[in-house]
């Protein structure tokens, strides 16, 4: 069962990293080096609508990516990023029950009230706790295999350690702190957990440009984390090299370059994708 891997896999002792994707070609790419991948609602709003990440999507778009992308990589773990449940907490069970029917290994639900933020950006605020956790238990208890990631978006150092207590007491397999500016804040939040549940899976989110340090996965797992994911990697990277090979373009009068065995061509493309077609999948 997806739900039952992704939680063995967060469980095992080491660093589980789940990588940000943002379509399908760039999950084809990023599942030829990672086993996890990440739906980033930030990457999805910006490939599929063009809009910032900032409550947008609309849940049945959501549902038919996470449905390509299963049927892509069946043994792959995929998160899904359903924000705050698309507001309602009966769209939120809703959403859990079309996710869990097509394969999805696990959700991440946040306690932001809207208009809500990317979860490293200014201005973010929260839902009263008992509200969240009203919302979070309904989702738990519609839930069979999913893999359920309660994550709370508090600023302050001790409404963080407050939140993910209130988490870590709930029936949520992983808790997340989102936008955590220090080593100091992970081990606060750690003993916070640990208060209540010893050895609960944290989770850990980094982003270019975030408020979070640049850790490796093996620092991460000092500071007792059991899981990263990685929002926007692929996102970025290809914000860059498509600025550059237009600007390259332009500048040679609409040429193509002549880099012949240094750059992806038509035939590397299509060798991709031909990984993704029915009968190459594993049985």
């Amino acid at each position: 069962m997806p739900g039952a891997a992704l939680r063995e896999a967060v469980r095992d002792g080491s660093v589980t990293p789940l990588v940000g994707v943002f379509d399908m070609f760039s999950a084809s790419v990023a599942a030829q080096h990672y086993d996890g991948l990440f739906v980033s609602g930030y990457g999805f709003a910006a490939s599929y609508y063009g809009l910032p990440d900032i409550g947008f999507i609309a849940w049945p778009d959501m549902v038919a990516f996470v449905q390509r992308l299963r049927l892509a990589f069946p043994q792959h773990h995929l998160l899904v990023d359903i924000d705050d449940g698309y507001v309602d907490v009966e769209t939120a069970c809703h959403v859990v029950e079309h996710l869990e029917a097509i394969g999805a290994s696990g959700i991440m639900l946040e306690d932001q009230r809207r208009p809500r933020r990317s979860g490293h950006s200014d201005g973010k605020r929260v839902l009263p706790l008992p509200e969240y956790l009203e919302k979070l238990e309904l989702v738990l208890q519609t839930r069979r295999d999913l893999v359920v990631l309660a994550r709370t978006d508090a600023v302050d150092a001790e409404e963080m350690e407050r939140r993910a207590a209130a988490l870590a007491a709930t029936d949520a397999d992983i808790v997340m702190v989102d936008g955590i500016r220090s080593a100091e804040q992970v081990r606060g939040v750690r003993a916070a957990v640990d208060a209540v549940e010893p050895g609960k899976p944290l989770l850990f989110n980094q982003i270019a440009g975030g408020k979070s340090p640049r850790w490796s996965l093996a620092e991460l797992g000092e500071l007792g984390v059991s899981a990263a994911i990685y929002s926007t990697p692929c996102l970025f990277a290809a914000h860059a090299a498509i600025d550059a090979a237009m600007a390259r373009l332009k500048a040679d009068d609409g040429r193509l370059p002549d880099d012949r065995g240094q750059t992806v061509g038509v035939a590397e493309s299509t060798a991709l994708l031909e990984r993704n077609l029915s009968r190459h999948r594993p049985r």
